[in-house]
């Protein structure tokens, strides 16, 4: 009876790689058909369910695929990358988990949710597995190499600056309103009858139509949360100014090896992240009442689908480099 050899794949590579180039595409024709709210009417309620079908479904594949690496003795990379890759991955699964039960679940919007340490977790597991990676190359990087890795680290930081000093709502230029004394006549008697102002604790009264379907934890948490939105914005900044660095050392560390393909593909998934982070704190900032589900939030599929790629790749090369090596022995 003849052994599958160790290591070896019940799966093959060219399967996974197809699928998931088929997730993503999928993934951009649903983003492309949908994505634009219809006048007057918004995106279909089930628009957000889907796209967050599409994005757990991908990270959470690229997460199993960077354990199967992290499990298997044969990674030339070293298992300890692939851990560190896969729990970003993973923390990114469940941070949309949570995620999604606030937005969708709770209808709630507020500045920072439990979702948001997890993302944070991600940015962390993923710039350390990538630098572990970077690190056991041993660059010998050449001058203008060092330089382009600077200039892409001085293109984000100056990116990050422009984002994190936009104005604040209240410092604004907004047109002053009329005041009384310009709107009301001095001698009262002689002034047409007018409408009441009205009254200030009116119009806070939230709308009835609008109630608050969340348990009273999940306000107060939120509430409780509010102060370290600031923080957390910043981390989010660095850790993708990290990751973006970090992806093209990656790129010219592994650049012409044998297992540079696998490398190249990671290089371009944190890129993809970080394409589309810099777009959600674009939309953020200067885009009023933003709805998430834009066209440019297709990146963070392509960001899981590309690592999921990479992971595959590094297995089939890993196994495939050893079983030929005792073939020849």
């Amino acid at each position: 009876m003849n052994k599958k050899p160790s290591g070896e794949s019940f799966l093959p590579v060219q399967a996974i790689v197809l699928t998931l180039t088929a997730w993503a595409i999928i993934a951009l024709l649903f983003f492309l058909l949908f994505s634009v709210p219809l006048p007057g009417q918004g995106r279909p309620s089930w628009y957000g369910v889907a796209t967050y079908i599409l994005e757990n479904v991908a990270f959470l594949g690229a997460a199993l695929l960077c354990f199967r690496n992290w499990r298997s003795s044969l990674i030339v990379s070293g298992r300890t990358v692939w851990l560190a890759i896969g729990l970003g991955m993973l923390s990114y699964f469940i941070a949309n988990l949570l995620l999604a039960q606030w937005e969708l679940g709770w209808g709630q919007s507020p500045d920072l949710s439990p979702g948001d340490f997890f993302f944070i977790l991600t940015y962390v597991f993923l710039g350390g597995g990538m630098l572990i990676a970077v690190v056991s190359r041993r660059l010998n990087l050449a001058l203008w190499q060092w330089a382009t890795v600077l200039g892409i680290a001085m293109a984000g930081i100056a990116l990050a600056y422009v984002l994190l000093s936009a104005p604040e709502e209240g410092e604004l230029p907004v047109t002053a309103p009329p005041s009384i004394e310009q709107t009301v006549p001095a001698d009262p008697a002689t002034a047409p009858d007018a409408p009441a102002l009205p009254d200030a604790a009116s119009e806070s009264l939230p709308d009835p139509s609008a109630a608050d379907t969340a348990p009273e934890w999940v306000t107060e948490l939120a509430t409780n949360l509010e102060p370290l939105a600031d923080i957390v914005t910043l981390a989010y900044i660095i850790g993708d100014i990290f990751l973006v660095v970090m992806a093209t050392t990656l790129l010219l560390a592994f650049w012409g090896g044998r297992f540079s393909l696998s490398w190249r593909f990671i290089a371009a998934a944190a890129f993809s992240l970080y394409l589309a982070d810099i777009w959600f704190f674009y939309a953020l900032t200067y885009i009023e009442d933003y709805e998430t589900g834009a066209l440019p939030e297709v990146f963070f599929i392509f960001s899981a689908v590309l690592f999921g790629i990479g992971a595959a790749l590094e297995y089939d090369l890993s196994t495939r480099s050893r079983r030929g090596g005792r073939r020849r022995g």
